[in-house]
């Protein structure tokens, strides 16, 4: 009986990246089976919430790990700011994907599932909304926005962004700005 999709692409990344593992100064092979077992959740969350896909997201959290274990310089202290950082820009890459995508499909279709479409669309159409502003917006703020609503605090937001943690407030003030000014700009006032 063959293991699941997930597990098997993490074997695969274990197996072929142990001996790069190694050679890192301080880090021994089960460094990435710890910090995929401790990490994996939070970062698969941390991308559903953002394209409300979870096997999509699920997908993604292990190209991010996969992208972690080649990356020499982001082993040690700062693996988790990494993680997070790298796992915001694929689901933002991700969600411009499936918005150019959304565009296509609306023009090349002209068959009643575009009517299904649109009750889709109006059920879910505040969402919607904020993931189309959030992919017209630049990728910083747009992070930077993903991150706060994930509950990391200003230093967090600091650090694994590699900001200075007094200009945090600041940065996440203008970034709301962009949001509010994007979001009045595509739908009007809310």
């Amino acid at each position: 009986m063959s293991q699941n999709p997930t597990a098997e692409r993490l074997s695969a990344v274990n197996a072929s990246h142990e001996a790069a593992i190694e050679i890192d100064a301080g880090a021994h092979p089960a460094d990435l089976e710890t910090i995929f077992a401790e990490q994996y959740r939070p970062i698969t969350r941390a991308i559903a919430s953002v394209l409300q896909d979870p096997g999509r997201a699920e997908e993604l959290a292990v190209d991010v790990f996969l992208k972690w274990s080649m990356k020499r310089g982001a082993h040690g202290a700062g693996a988790k700011a990494w993680l997070y950082r790298t796992a915001s820009r694929m689901a933002l890459d991700e969600l411009r994907r499936q918005g150019r995508r959304q565009r296509y499909e609306i023009l090349i279709s002209a068959s009643p599932a575009l009517a299904n479409a649109e009750a889709m669309f109006s059920a879910r159409e505040s969402q919607q909304r904020v993931r189309v502003v959030l992919a017209a917006i630049s990728r910083p703020k747009a992070q930077l926005l993903l991150l706060r609503n994930q509950g990391f605090d200003y230093a967090e937001l600091a650090s694994t962004l590699r900001l200075n943690a007094a200009s945090v407030g600041k940065l996440l003030s203008r970034a709301e700005q962009a949001f509010r000014k994007e979001y009045v700009k595509r739908y009007g006032e809310a």
